[in-house]
Order: C-alpha cells, then sequence, then structure tokens
C-alpha cells in the first residue's frame, strides 16, 4: 500500500467525543449539540459490557462520568443501561443515560454524518473488544458502504482483532508518541490513517506517514495556533473539543 493513499470520504475536522466539553461526553446529546454547530463527523470511545454489549465510555470506571461506580467492563448492560451520565456535566443534561453503538449509528445514518469509533479496551480485553466493535460496526454500516465508521485505537491487539473479523473497514493507530516500530505496526495491520497527538507532526513525519501511503490525522486540537499549524501541513483530519471556536470546513 505504501504511495497509495486509500480512499478517504471523511470530513477534515471531527468533534472529540460527540461536543468536546459542551455536552456530556459519549453520549448522543453530545452528538446533537456537535451536530448543531455544524459537525458531520464525530469521535467516541468504544468498550464492552460484561455480557458483551458495545457501548460509549472513555475511562476505564464509570465514577468521573457516570452515577455509577467501578470498572465499566465489569458489569452488565442491564445495570449499565440504568446509569445517569449527564449529571455530571451540568444540570441541562441531568439524566442522559449511556450510548451504545447501536444508537450512535441510527444518529449517524439517520443524520448523514461519519464516525471514528476508538476502541477502548477494558485492560486485558483488547483482542475480544476490537473483534466485538469491528462485528457490530460492520453489521451496523453493511447498508452504508459509502461511509463506513474509522476504527482506531492505541492497542494493536485491538486492531488486529479488528482486522481479522471485519478486514474492509479503515483502521488507524493512534499515538502518543513516536514508539520504536509504530510504522511497521501501522503496516503490518494495513491501517488507513495513523493519528497523533497534535504536537508530534511536523513536516517530516507527515511526509514519512504519506509515504506510507498512510492519512494524517491529529488530536485534541483546541487553539488557534495548533489547528493553522497542522491546516499549513496538510493533514487530513483534526480532532476537537472546540466545536463553538473551529467552524468545521474543508
Amino acid at each position: 500500500m505504501a504511495d497509495q493513499k486509500p480512499h478517504w470520504p471523511y470530513p477534515r475536522w471531527i468533534a472529540h467525543r460527540g461536543a468536546g466539553k459542551l455536552a456530556p461526553e459519549n453520549t448522543l446529546a453530545a452528538f446533537r449539540v456537535g451536530a448543531s454547530h455544524g459537525y458531520r463527523m464525530f469521535e467516541c470511545d468504544a468498550k464492552l459490557s460484561a455480557d458483551g454489549v458495545v457501548f460509549l465510555l472513555h475511562d476505564d470506571t464509570l465514577d468521573r462520568t457516570t452515577t455509577g461506580h467501578g470498572v465499566g467492563g465489569e458489569q452488565p448492560w442491564s445495570a449499565l443501561s440504568q446509569l445517569d451520565a449527564g449529571r455530571w456535566h451540568s444540570r441541562a443534561f441531568a439524566g442522559e443515560p449511556l450510548a451504545t453503538l447501536d444508537g450512535v449509528a441510527r444518529y449517524c445514518q439517520a443524520n448523514a454524518c461519519w464516525l471514528n469509533i476508538e476502541i477502548k479496551p477494558t485492560p486485558g480485553m483488547e483482542a475480544q473488544t476490537g473483534r466485538t466493535v469491528a462485528a457490530a460496526a460492520q453489521r451496523l454500516w453493511q447498508d452504508q458502504p459509502g461511509s463506513p465508521p474509522l476504527l482506531t485505537s492505541f492497542q494493536p491487539e485491538a486492531l488486529q482483532g479488528a482486522m481479522t473479523t471485519a478486514p474492509d473497514l479503515p483502521r488507524g493507530l493512534l499515538l502518543d508518541t513516536l514508539w520504536a516500530g509504530w510504522l511497521d505496526v501501522a503496516r503490518s495491520l494495513e491501517c488507513a490513517a495513523v493519528v497523533c497527538n497534535h504536537a508530534l507532526w511536523d513536516a517530516s513525519l507527515v511526509a514519512q506517514a504519506r509515504s506510507a501511503g498512510l492519512r494524517t490525522l491529529a488530536y485534541t486540537v483546541n487553539d488557534d495556533w495548533a489547528a493553522q499549524r497542522l491546516l499549513d501541513l496538510g493533514l487530513d483530519g483534526i480532532i476537537t473539543d472546540r466545536v463553538d471556536l473551529f467552524a468545521p470546513r474543508p
């Protein structure tokens, strides 16, 4: 795949966890707020309940963003579905439930939006989470071949599981540091993109990624100067919390 960019239908501007910090992250309420600011692509975090339901949660534990406690992946969906995932943010969102990938897929397809699903496994569940999320995504978007979700993860084992299960869904390797061998791993996982901490990107890294046929994305970009630097570098995707600051544009 070197020197050959894969098909890339996605908008450049991507709303982090639905709407950044304007609404409770990873909820359908956040997607609605992000969409109200003109965003048509969203990033979210997906993991498994104890009984295998794919739901949205960033942290391993429930305590920060819900009324629940403990490791989210150790609880069944019947318990998780009863939690309040909005009250922590503000009174306006009190009562907002946790979202499932099924619900998010319905929202995105009804509103012609794209989705970046970060596979966020409970520790020890990397491969299984990658397989299950990919299988769910393949099922949910089977009638939407022109707008497949982008599957990303910091965990190569999760991306390996996704590749084995749904090889045709595009994948991206997330990087917070340029650890030794990252490019070889991205190639071995047949990634379409690499998604880096925005501070890592420079002209040399962009050239290196492009020479390997990889699209270039950055997270989490919340300042004008950082966004302009990345636009000048020609990045393919910018993930931001500041849906109120950056108007999504080509």
